[in-house]
Parts: structure tokens; sequence; C-alpha cells
């Protein structure tokens, strides 16, 4: 296990830009897409590195699990997709001329379906991890740790990772969080960790807040926003503000999708250069997770 980072981050809740749903677990709103001259910052010979049926059809396929606020969320009303992930999705459609549409996937099935075709992408709070690498190229756009989540009040008494042995913790299946207990339950001797998994952050959460779970274990910003959101702040606290393990997230790329992936790197790298990417992350509270260069598998 690296050693802890600290860092602190404020989040409020905020709501800007909707992103049209794709009808892939939810259903939504779609709208006209643009042609590539209508588009603010068009970049030719970036568009000309997307698959010809995507040039055809003018839409990039995105999965996203909407349930991890302030990166992706569900609006108001629950059919729109927002945060920091659909925001920097508009910009990246802007210059390569074609629409990012959103759909809400359970996290566990989204490289699955980056693998099998049916996305072209999963934007989605990814951590990119050697493992995770070996079925999918990854374009690393943002770094963040783990934190641990309680109730407010702290009934537990839980302030770091060894204080969760013997107590039942509620996390997203297929997330790095989920390994990171296996390897602290080599810290607990007779009293192991009582990981309990679920489809989605929202019914782990739901966990948390009936006392089923002692904690659950999110990334760093989506649990700083649940414990300032005026929605839930009443329920939820950081056990402490420490981050465990910091890692890259990557937008998930099918192996053999080269010019897909190109494509995407080097349309985050001109938002990283022109400021837009620094205005998003800034418009979500999430800037210190800001990174200096977009890479493509850089994963620990």
């Amino acid at each position: 296990m690296n050693r802890p980072r600290i860092s602190r981050l404020r989040v409020a809740a905020s709501l800007l830009l909707a992103v049209a749903a794709l009808v892939l677990a939810a259903c939504g709103k779609t709208s006209p897409v643009p042609t590539p001259a209508q588009t603010a910052g068009f970049d030719q010979r970036l568009h000309n590195l997307l698959p010809a049926s995507v040039r055809r059809s003018g839409v990039l396929r995105v999965g996203t699990d909407a349930s991890y606020p302030p990166m992706s969320s569900f609006g108001p009303g629950g059919r729109t997709i927002i945060g920091m992930e659909p925001d920097l999705g508009v910009q990246i459609g802007h210059i390569l001329g074609v629409r990012l549409q959103f759909g809400n996937v359970d996290f566990a099935l989204l490289r699955q379906r980056v693998t099998s075709a049916q996305l072209d992408l999963a934007i989605s709070a990814m951590t990119d991890t050697p493992e995770r690498a070996k079925a999918a190229d990854f374009v690393n756009y943002f770094r963040t740790g783990t934190s641990i989540v309680v109730q407010r009040g702290n009934p537990a008494g839980v302030t770091e990772l060894n204080d969760l042995c013997g107590k039942v913790v509620a996390v997203e299946s297929g997330t790095t969080q989920v390994d990171l207990l296996a390897r602290t339950q080599a810290n607990c001797l007779n009293k192991p960790i009582i990981v309990k998994t679920y489809p989605n952050n929202s019914d782990a959460l739901l966990q948390l807040r009936t006392g089923q779970a002692a904690a659950v274990l999110n990334d760093f910003p989506p649990a700083v926003f649940l414990v300032n959101d005026v929605r839930t702040r009443s329920q939820y606290q950081l056990a402490s503000s420490l981050q465990y393990e910091p890692a890259l997230y990557g937008m998930a790329v099918a192996k053999n999708q080269h010019g897909l992936r190109d494509a995407v790197q080097a349309a985050l790298e001109q938002l990283l250069k022109n400021g837009e990417y620094s205005k998003i992350l800034a418009h979500w509270h999430v800037l210190d997770g800001a990174v200096e260069q977009i890479t493509i598998n850089s994963g620990r």
C-alpha cells in the first residue's frame, strides 16, 4: 500500500450543463447532432482519426455509472446525466466534431461493454490499473485517492482503514475500493472486514445511511461532495482527511481503437492548454485532481 497522501477539497452542490443520456440502461432525451462545421474549436485532423461509423453517425456512445457526483450523476428529474465528466465530454465533442452521448451503466459492466463494442468509451471515475489495462486502453485525465465515508457522528468510531476490521463495509462492486479492502484484510487477524458489494454507489450508501454498514469507501471527490451537499451533509462525514492510494482515472477505449484513443487524448490536451479543462474542474470544485499532462495507460 502506498503511503496515504493528504489533500483537502471543498465541494458544493452545483449544476451546470445537462448532457443527453443515451438509451443504455436508462432512457433519456437526444438532440440533433451538429455537423463538424457547426462546432466551435473543431479539429478536422482529429475528426479523421475517429472510426468511420462514428464519423457517419456523429455520435460517440459513452457509458458511465451515474451515481457518483460530482463526476457523473443524474440531474433533477432523473433523466439527464450531469457532472464534471459529461462537461468534459461536451468539450471533447466540440473538438472532434461529434456528440458524446452518456448513458447509465453499472460500473462493473462498463469495460465489457467497451471491449464488445457496445460502447465507444467509458468515462466513469475509473481508476487506470495494470489489470484493467490488459483489456482496454485508458486516456488519463484526473488523479485522486480513496476516502472513508461514515455516518454523521461516526457512531462506529472509524478513523482509518484498520478500524474497519470486524465491521461491515458497503462498497460498489468492480471498484478499486474492493481491492483495497482485500489488501487491508491482512491487518485484521481474527476480525476480518465484512465486505458487501452493490451494483452502484447509491445502493452502498443506502446501507450506510440505514445503519446496515459502518462505512463506505469512495473516491475523494464524491466523498467530499456527500459531506458538503445540502441534501446529504446531515447524514455523512469523512472518517478523516486521508486519501488512500491516489491514482489516475482513465477514459476506457477498446484496444483495437487506436485512432479513437489518440483523438480523445489530443482533444483533452487541447482543453488542458486552452484552459477549458481547468474551468470545468473548478466549476465542479475538483481542481485538486487536475493533471498536468494527458497520458495513456499511465496507471501504476
